[in-house]
C-alpha cells in the first residue's frame, strides 16, 4: 500500500488557493483514475485504487494545513504504511511557480503543514512532492499570498506542473520513491 497525502485547507473559501495545491493535484489524479473521495471515521477523506503492483490511497485531511500531522498520523497507523511509502504533496513558496521538486526527507522549509507532519510522525524521512507557487509577495503578506487563488497568468504553469506531477505519482505508486526519482530525472532532461 502506498499513500499520497495532499496538504490543503477544507472549504470552498480555500478550494482554488495556492496553499491547496496538494488537494488540487489529488483531485486531478482521482479524476484521471475515476476515483471519488469519501469520508473516513478519522480526520480525512480518502480515495483508494489498485494497480498490478498493489493498492494506493489518496488522502485529503480535514484538519487544515497547520494541523496536517494529526491526519497524517491517523493514516500511517490505519494503513500501517512504511514512511518511505507515504508521499506528501504540498505547495512550496521556495520554488518558482510551476516548478516541481521531489525531496526525500529533511526539514519543513517553512511550511507549517510539513512541520506538523514531522512533529506528529516524529520523523522527517517521508518523501515530498513539492509544487512551486513562487513568493511574489511583500514582506509580511505571505498568509494572504498563499491563501489567494492562482491568477490567470499562472494557470498554464500550474497546469503543466500538475501534469508532470500526475506522471510522478504514477511512478511512485508503481515502484516507490526510487522509481519516482528516476522518472523525475528523465523528465528534467527533456
Amino acid at each position: 500500500m502506498r499513500v499520497i497525502f495532499g496538504i490543503g485547507n477544507v472549504g470552498n473559501r480555500y478550494s482554488q488557493t495556492r496553499h491547496n495545491s496538494g488537494f488540487l493535484l489529488l483531485d486531478q489524479y482521482a479524476q484521471k483514475n475515476s476515483l471519488a473521495f469519501i469520508a473516513s471515521k478519522n480526520d480525512y477523506f480518502f480515495a483508494e485504487g489498485k494497480t498490478a503492483q498493489g493498492g494506493f490511497s489518496l488522502i485529503r485531511p480535514t484538519t487544515y494545513v497547520n494541523n496536517s500531522g494529526i491526519a497524517a498520523l491517523q493514516v500511517v497507523e490505519k494503513y500501517n504504511v512504511p514512511i518511505a511509502d507515504f508521499l506528501v504533496v504540498a505547495d512550496d513558496i521556495n520554488l518558482e511557480t510551476g516548478k516541481v521538486r521531489i525531496r526525500v526527507g529533511g526539514g519543513d522549509g517553512g511550511h507549517n503543514g510539513i512541520n506538523s507532519i514531522i512533529y506528529h510522525l516524529n520523523s522527517d524521512d517521508f518523501p515530498r512532492l513539492r509544487i512551486g507557487i513562487g513568493n511574489n509577495f511583500p514582506k509580511g503578506e505571505m498568509a494572504d499570498y498563499v491563501l489567494s487563488p492562482f491568477p490567470n497568468e499562472e494557470f498554464s504553469l500550474i497546469s503543466a506542473a500538475f501534469q508532470e506531477s500526475v506522471l510522478l505519482i504514477d511512478e511512485f505508486i508503481q515502484g516507490g520513491i526510487k522509481q519516482m526519482l528516476d522518472a523525475n530525472n528523465k523528465l528534467s532532461k527533456l
